[in-house]
């Protein structure tokens, strides 16, 4: 009887002693971070000498609790990152009031992007620094972008994307990965849903274009992310739009098993100018909640 006491001790312990099993408690979504920008919250206008024009959001969100700059994966850093700007002079953002996807008023980010001034101008939110970059994630927020800047032909807005360590440009030998998502314009103009997961910019491992779900425009709409992080073919990637699948590929979600390096969480970006968006109600989970 003594032999059978530390073997129901130790499952009651794993179990929890209410019926769990140990694998459900460590797959179950953990919350890791959520913000509507809402009291508290406020973009530093403080101009850091040296440091790459980064602009700081700062603050705790009186309504989740959350504090800025973003933390999750063991990041640091994180901050809106104004590239080749022209000296503020064509990208902006602030944290407006405006009437939310609920119909109510609420506070988001607003960002514009007003001309290129050269081909990299842009300025996304990036969680920088990640240390734990091996790990799943489920991001989602609500987003409005204008309805003007999609009007032409051939144009093209990023939105999302991730880049693990090691990538880099063509010609700088890229030994990484990048998922990268955006909003093109067909030859007539109508915009689309585009995907893919590439080694650099010129060379993409697979790429997803989606026609049939509407691209909504001067409206609020949801966008989630999802990655299991791996190496191997067990790798899943999946974009939704207000609930519906846009994109899904299953497949290696980084390469020579490199990790996370950083995330554009949001991105405004590309040669439909002017631009301008609001991001709203961000919510980061450690894997897709249920």
């Amino acid at each position: 009887m003594k032999n059978l006491i530390l073997p129901i001790l130790l499952t009651l312990l794993l179990n929890g002693c209410g019926g769990s099993n140990a694998s459900e408690v460590t797959t179950h979504a953990r919350l890791l971070f959520s913000s509507g920008f809402e009291a508290g919250v406020y973009l530093d206008e403080t101009l850091v000498p040296n440091n790459e024009d980064y602009r700081y959001i700062r603050g705790r969100d009186s309504t989740t609790g959350f504090s800025w700059p973003i933390d999750i994966l063991g990041a640091s850093g994180s901050a809106l990152h104004a590239i080749s700007d022209d000296e503020g002079q064509a990208v902006q953002a602030n944290i407006q009031t405006v009437i939310g996807h609920d119909g109510k008023p609420t506070k988001a980010l607003y960002s514009a992007e007003q001309y290129k001034a050269k081909d990299d101008t842009q300025f996304p939110y990036e969680i920088l620094n990640i240390q734990e970059g091996t790990k799943d994630l489920y991001v989602k927020y609500w987003m409005k972008i204008d309805a003007n800047s999609l009007g032409k032909a051939n144009r093209w807005r990023a939105l999302f994307e991730y880049k693990t360590k090691g990538y880099r440009d063509p010609e700088e030998g890229s030994k990484g990965y990048r998922l990268i998502a955006f909003i093109y314009t067909d030859d007539n103009g109508k915009p689309y849903w585009h995907l893919q997961g590439d080694t650099d910019a010129e060379h993409p491992v697979w790429e997803i274009d989606n026609t049939t779900i509407s691209v909504p425009l001067d409206e609020w709409f949801l966008t989630e992310y999802y990655w299991h992080w791996s190496n191997g073919e067990d790798g899943e990637t999946l974009w939704k739009i207000n609930g519906h699948i846009v994109a899904k590929h299953s497949g290696a979600t980084t390469r020579n098993n490199k990790p996370i390096d950083f995330i554009i969480l949001t991105q405004i970006y590309g040669d439909a100018n002017p631009k301008h968006q609001w991001i709203d109600d961000i919510e980061i989970w450690s894997r897709m909640p249920n």
